[in-house]
């Protein structure tokens, strides 16, 4: 039985060395298009969850996932595998006979982000922007000494879009190196005011480091935030949606 799920025509299956693929989907989708594209233990996972809400979504995102890479890799979206870094970031498994792929997710309310890589390790955040009543003391705690400096000397109401350009860019970045939470999130600096261009400043272990990363802004609905991270330099950026009328019945 063929598994695939139809995608836009507009998708270019060839995923260029200095090219980034962004795929923005909507994650209310009837789950059974995704179900039966799951492994075991996707499955036993999405059952963990107390929300149905929660548990449809969590279907559709990693359903969507294997469908788009199905797509890039010409393979059924179920046959393929994945492993986990050491703080959990997805990777293909098994797959010596095809150049490697890059890729990360995200995830906020009924939006998801999926970033793809020819040959850069990736990492991508989205956030929907919205009050965050402890975000002074969020600001005061985590932000570097000279985020804070600009958070602080920004106009009030702009505060609140910074702080989203500065959550979804650490976000991106932590989750391109692989470091997740194990990095402390002001043992490097991104720019975040509002209009400025996103920025990797500064990077705690060298001087230097910072040049081997790259962020970028994405704007991918009205009321989000989100970035992208790469190692090295960005390249060419596709930015593509999947609507609910390419999903297969």
């Amino acid at each position: 039985m063929n598994n695939r799920v139809p995608v836009p025509e507009q998708l270019n299956e060839e995923l260029a060395n200095d090219e980034i693929h962004i795929w923005a989907v909507s994650l209310e989708q009837p789950v059974s298009r995704f179900q039966r594209l799951l492994s075991v233990d996707e499955k036993i996972r999405a059952e963990r969850f107390h929300f149905e809400e929660h548990r449809k979504r969590f279907i559709s995102r990693r359903g969507m996932l294997r469908a788009i890479l199905g797509y890039y890799l010409d393979v059924e979206p179920e046959r393929l595998q994945f492993y986990y870094g050491k703080n959990g970031k997805p990777e293909l498994a098994g797959r010596p006979d095809r150049r490697k792929i890059h890729f990360n997710l995200s995830q906020s309310e009924g939006l998801a982000l999926y970033a793809l890589a020819g040959n850069h390790e990736v990492g991508v955040d989205i956030e929907c922007v919205r009050d965050v009543p402890e975000m002074a003391q969020i600001a005061e705690r985590y932000l570097s000494a000279g985020e804070r400096e600009v958070f602080q000397a920004l106009p009030e109401p702009e505060k609140k879009k910074a702080f989203f350009n500065w959550w979804t860019r650490k976000e991106a970045v932590i989750k391109a190196t692989g470091d997740g939470l194990s990095r402390p999130l002001d043992s490097f600096e991104v720019s975040l005011a509002p209009g400025e261009p996103a920025r990797l400043l500064r990077m705690a272990e060298e001087s230097k480091a910072a040049l081997r990363w790259s962020i970028d802004e994405l704007k991918p609905a009205p009321g989000y935030a989100a970035a992208f991270a790469v190692a090295g330099h960005i390249g060419r950026v596709h930015c593509r949606q999947w609507p609910i009328p390419y999903m297969a019945n």
